[in-house]
């Protein structure tokens, strides 16, 4: 397969990444054939998925929000993807100019393009890592310089959590990072789930099996055991247009074909 002229010599472009993936259900254009290919079969089998994707972010724009206005002005976003409009750190630092984030993804052109965007911020910073491996993030030096992790933080793990298996015990995984950090602290997770649309979720997640990046759906009863140990924000786990919405005329009659649930926890 061609190597298009932007992507770094050792990128993969032979299989597809949820990162690129994502980045083209957004309209974005650093995603390979193999990404557009795997979107395309999945669009076939549920059209509506760039519209799910635009409502998560929608929801990842209102948790930042909300908790800079609790307080949080530093932020570790969790398999950050690649860079697009309303970025963390530009939504952050919208309402707080001093706000502070660490991007993190182990996708190399999240990370490159990343890098690029950031360039001469001094507020913000992108690092290499897997989310399964919470201590070398949290005692990364790029994050111990821009993190103060005595103080609270905003952990964002939006659209992340279903690609983590059951035997990998994504719970633990939660747990681990909500150990390491401050009390008042805020946990933002959104995770697909089978619930909204049954008919759905079988081919969806036997597609992207298929393809190398299996997704596990859960239900809301499996979202809200990730937030053991974290008092749930209202209104608690709820479909993606749910939460908090800027109006009510953005939640139609039928949020749950959104299929994917939403929800903050704050640490005690």
């Amino acid at each position: 397969m061609e190597h298009p002229r932007w992507a770094l010599d050792d990128v993969d472009v032979e299989h597809p990444s949820p990162a690129r993936v994502y980045d083209y259900y957004l309209g974005g254009s650093h995603n390979f054939v193999v990404d557009r290919q795997l979107a395309h079969r999945a669009m076939d089998l549920w059209p509506e998925l760039p519209l799910i994707m635009r409502a998560n972010r929608a929801f990842l724009r209102r948790s930042v929000r909300y908790l800079v206005q609790q307080g949080i002005t530093q932020f570790l976003d969790i398999g950050s993807g690649i860079p697009t409009q309303g970025n963390v750190h530009e939504i952050a630092q919208a309402v707080s100019p001093q706000s502070r984030v660490i991007y993190v993804d182990r996708d190399p052109v999240a990370v490159a393009h990343s890098r690029a965007m950031l360039s001469g911020n001094s507020l913000a910073d992108v690092i290499p890592a897997d989310l399964c491996d919470p201590e070398a993030i949290f005692n990364d030096p790029r994050t111990r310089r821009l993190l103060d992790l005595d103080q609270p933080i905003g952990l964002l793990m939006v659209m992340m959590l279903h690609f983590v298996p059951d035997e990998a015990a994504p719970a633990n995984i939660v747990a681990r990072y909500r150990e390491m950090m401050a009390p008042g602290s805020c946990l933002v997770i959104s995770h697909a789930s089978h619930e909204g649309r049954p008919d759905q979720a079988g081919p969806h997640t036997e597609l992207y099996r298929r393809a190398g990046t299996p997704m596990i759906m859960r239900s809301r009863q499996e979202v809200e055991a990730l937030f053991d140990g974290f008092d749930l924000v209202p209104p608690g786990v709820v479909f993606l247009p749910q939460w908090r919405p800027d109006s009510p005329a953005d939640v139609d009659d039928h949020p749950e074909r959104f299929t994917c649930y939403a929800a903050v926890g704050r640490r005690g």
